[in-house]
């Protein structure tokens, strides 16, 4: 399947700085705001202005984190007309959490995970 090579060649790669990119690119309110809003609005994706307007910030505090969660490789950008439009790169996001499950659950999908006894 396309996408799962995508994701495959996205996990791959992900070196430790690009993992501290893209989570530092989320941990931030309206960062992640914006990046869910683009997740749900699929690949159509959405123009910076809209983003802005949902997320209730000014245009250009959105300008900033919206480039914040482009150098981190979690959005890409497109220009159509005057609009410059988001989409949220899935094959990305997938890599992520593949990377996170893989490096930090062993593998096991971390709803079944045990529980460690006695972590200090």
């Amino acid at each position: 399947m396309l996408i799962s090579i995508f994701v495959e060649s996205w996990n791959e790669s992900m070196q430790p700085d690009r993992v501290i990119r893209a989570l530092a690119a989320l941990a931030q309110e309206h960062r992640l705001a914006a990046f869910r809003l683009l997740v749900e609005a699929g690949p159509q994706g959405v123009a910076a202005g809209a983003i802005a307007e949902a997320v209730d910030v000014p245009p250009s505090s959105m300008s900033f984190h919206l480039a914040q969660l482009a150098n981190a490789g979690l959005v890409t950008q497109r220009r159509e007309s005057r609009s410059i439009l988001y989409t949220a790169d899935y094959a990305a996001m997938n890599g992520l959490m593949a990377y996170l499950t893989e490096n930090c659950c062993g593998g096991v999908p971390c709803a079944t995970a045990k529980p460690r006894e006695n972590v200090q």
